[in-house]
């Protein structure tokens, strides 16, 4: 599977045309190095071959563990969200995104994976139940790997959004206008599928999948409005990201090469996020 092809024909990862594996340009469009050094077809296969959706939920219960592993949090429980609840600092350790995080401890990679943790048994629970219904429809309309791209900049504009709310907002009375200081969950690139099955309605022409994606968002972000704890700035943020993501890839055209490079590179920098995460927190809590 893993074997470099040394001679014949690869499918060039920008036009799609055929080309010779020692081709140095491609004839067609002239993209440099179109076999990526004969590791082309392989890196098809790999991206074409895996189920994300698993990913996704094992990703996210593996994690959830591991954070209760460490610490249950002290959530009052007369606030209905405690129940196996890791506590903020354990968050913070594994990756918890927010104005804190980012601006204060200059933790930016947190856009990435504070999308793979979850505060509570009920968040999970909800939002793994979010991710079955729609990371497959997405995959099946978009690709494997258009999704995994779609997915992480959902969560990138998500958790930006409201890191910069939570940062420069923070001093208006309305909560739910405020940002987060801290935040996790997948919601915000579910959010994010949301918006790219609406541009696919637009796009394509299924008014009914559109219609029915843009009812969901809207009755979900409403539904947020009167929860405690729930981020709707994450929410919109992952919406507008995986809108505007969905106009950039263009669903209407078969998935190339390229996009198979990018998510294999949106899988790793996200695992490398939660990593880099635990290790600078375990040095932070160390010295201080």
């Amino acid at each position: 599977m893993w074997k470099r092809q040394k001679t014949g024909s690869v499918i060039c990862p920008a036009c799609g045309n055929l080309v010779g594996v020692r081709d140095k340009n491609c004839f067609h469009c002239g993209r440099w190095n179109p076999s990526i050094w004969g590791f082309g077809p392989a890196v098809r296969f790999f991206a074409e071959d895996f189920s994300f959706s698993q990913i996704v939920l094992w990703g996210c219960s593996i994690l959830y563990i591991a954070t209760l592993a460490v610490g249950i949090g002290n959530t009052p429980p007369q606030s209905g969200f405690s129940f196996f609840s890791p506590s903020n600092k354990v968050l913070f350790l594994f990756g918890s995104s927010g104005a804190a995080p980012v601006f204060v401890y200059g933790r930016w990679w947190t856009v990435l994976s504070a999308a793979w943790l979850h505060g509570n048994l009920i968040h999970i629970l909800f939002n793994m139940m979010w991710v079955r219904q729609l990371v497959p429809a997405t995959a099946e309309l978009f690709g494997q790997s258009r999704l995994v791209i779609l997915y992480t900049v959902s969560s990138i504009t998500g958790f930006l959004l409201t890191s910069f709310a939570g940062a420069f907002l923070g001093f208006l009375p309305i909560p739910f206008l405020r940002g987060a200081s801290f935040t996790v969950g997948a919601s915000a690139p579910i959010f994010g599928l949301l918006g790219a099955l609406v541009y696919y309605g637009r796009r394509v022409g299924s008014s009914f999948l559109g219609r029915q994606a843009w009812t969901f968002a809207v009755i979900l972000f409403l539904f947020g409005l009167f929860l405690p704890f729930v981020d709707n700035y994450a929410h919109l943020g992952g919406f507008l990201g995986g809108y505007a993501a969905s106009e950039w890839l263009g669903p209407e055209r078969p998935e190339r090469l390229n996009h198979h490079l990018l998510a294999l590179i949106c899988v790793a920098a996200t695992f490398l996020s939660i990593a880099v995460s635990v290790v600078l927190g375990l040095k932070q809590f160390a010295s201080g």
